[in-house]
């Protein structure tokens, strides 16, 4: 053995040296103790006078007093949305809403910081993802709609495309205010008007954007935000005022609206679960692959429907790649949100605490191996460690459900054909990583793995120029670059002629 063999890959840490807190201000985001819905450009209370708490998950205390939105509430929020349409908004210069989109994505960027305080207060994700991820991206969405306003025409030549309507709107909690600005851009860009609602457990940020809109001088009734759980989003989806449906969440609910939608003509565009595989080559540079294996997975906790949840690595590199990663597993640092040197924030529920926790201990059951770090779980909280579980059988519900958390299921591969075969064994379609030097291998393996979004020696990166979205249980339709402007376009009309 050489001497540069007997190196250790990372120097030892000194003991008793750790992090000293670095946290946020906290008072940067003033909230209300009650908040009602944005409907018609002003707060109404819910017609049931129904509210319910939503709370920190880092500490389990509550944030605020939400409202309950019943059918009369959506109903009114659709009619708000119906007269602001047919008043004015579908007909106002293309340049004109590009404006209004513009001054959203400049308000964003001036209130960045506040928003994600609130992003990670109310989610549980790290400040660092909240204010270097969420924050630019939504700001970057909206100004790409903003560009597109006025060149509709362009983008879609001979096709003379007209806004749909009224688009209703449900967004997950995962990311609360980039899926907004995912689903508003767009549709606003398009000349639509909007109903949407908020996660459950994650409305504040919807509620916060209210004022933006407010600064922003947008016509009441174009934008309307109803909170709620499940059955506010039910009232909307059924609601025969409604013209298109996008909806991001679970593959669950998606079959739900799907059988609820099917005959009713409106336009439907869903962006479900996903089990992606992260497949790592034996020429590829490890230590930037273990980078890419956690960026994949124990970004935002897991909480990411294309997470890079099964890593599938091949035969000849399994010991080294498996032992870098654990070394790397054990500097992540887990607790307070609002600390910003956390890594992994916390659980975003109980109702998902367990989920994961059922969904981990029936890894354990079926006889896969765990290894979590070590590490020390603040005392209240949703939180979880980060997890991989190695020994993995693609028949464990592990390697086929998705756990949506920091849990990472390895299975490993000989050949490129082995590869694609392991990796396309899901139900799901969403997304997949590729990890090599050869520039064919990536283009081979793109060609056949079923999944809408392949990665290429990165993982996680977006773009608002970039259509993201999925196939087979993983949904259909696109949100994100021209594809995602489609759905809230009509094209129904005869295209003018030559001259004509």
């Amino acid at each position: 053995m050489t001497d540069l063999e007997r190196k250790p890959d990372r120097a030892p840490v000194p003991s008793g040296w750790t992090y000293a807190p670095a946290p946020e201000a906290r008072d940067i985001v003033r909230l209300e103790e009650r908040y009602g819905l944005f409907v018609g450009g002003e707060w109404i209370e819910p017609r049931g006078g129904e509210t319910y708490p939503t709370i920190d998950p880092s500490t389990e205390e509550p944030l605020a007093q939400v409202a309950q939105a019943g059918p009369e509430d959506v109903a009114l929020a659709v009619d708000a949305a119906r007269v602001a349409f047919e008043n004015g908004w579908s007909a106002l210069w293309p340049s004109a809403r590009a404006k209004y989109l513009f001054r959203v994505a400049r308000l964003l960027q001036e209130r960045a910081r506040e928003f994600a305080v609130l992003e990670s207060l109310n989610g549980g994700k790290p400040i660092r993802e909240s204010r270097d991820v969420d924050l630019p991206l939504a700001a970057a969405h909206f100004f790409y709609y903003a560009g597109w306003a006025d060149k509709l025409e362009y983008a879609f030549p001979n096709r003379r495309p007209r806004p749909v309507g009224v688009a209703g709107q449900i967004i997950p909690w995962n990311f609360p205010l980039l899926m907004l600005a995912w689903k508003i851009a767009p549709a606003l860009a398009a000349g639509n008007t909007v109903v949407l609602k908020p996660a459950e457990t994650t409305p504040l940020s919807a509620l916060l954007f209210c004022d933006v809109l407010r600064q922003a001088e947008l016509p009441p009734g174009v934008v309307n935000i109803v909170t709620g759980d499940g059955r506010t989003g039910a009232e909307l989806v059924k609601h025969p005022g409604v013209d298109k449906v996008a909806f991001t969440g679970s593959t669950e609910v998606g079959k739900a609206i799907q059988r609820e939608l099917a005959g009713t003509g409106k336009k439907l565009t869903l962006e479900l679960g996903g089990k992606a595989a992260n497949v790592i080559f034996d020429d590829a540079a490890l230590d930037q692959a273990v980078e890419g294996i956690v960026n994949g997975i124990y970004f935002n906790q897991g909480h990411v429907c294309c997470a890079g949840s099964r890593l599938l690595v091949q035969e000849s590199i399994y010991e080294p790649l498996i032992a870098k990663l654990k070394r790397r597993l054990a500097t992540l640092r887990v607790g307070d949100p609002l600390d910003k040197n956390t890594d992994v924030g916390a659980i975003n529920s109980r109702q998902q605490l367990d989920k994961i926790t059922e969904l981990v201990a029936s890894g354990q059951e079926e006889g896969a191996e765990i290894y979590q770090p070590p590490c020390r779980l603040p005392e209240r909280g949703y939180f979880f460690a980060p997890t991989v579980f190695t020994n993995v059988a693609q028949s464990y519900r592990i390697a086929q459900e998705e756990i949506f958390g920091p849990v990472l299921s390895v299975l490993t591969f000989r050949t490129p054909e082995e590869a694609v075969e392991k990796a396309n064994n899901t139900a799901y379609g969403l997304s997949a990583g590729v990890w090599t030097e050869k520039g064919s291998r990536i283009l081979w393996m793109a060609q056949r793995l079923h999944a809408g979004v392949v990665w290429a020696n990165t993982y996680n990166r977006f773009d608002p120029a970039s259509p993201f979205g999925g196939y087979k249980e993983s949904g259909f339709g696109r949100e994100g670059g021209l594809h995602g402007l489609e759905p809230y376009l009509d094209f129904s009309g005869k295209p003018d002629t030559f001259g004509g």
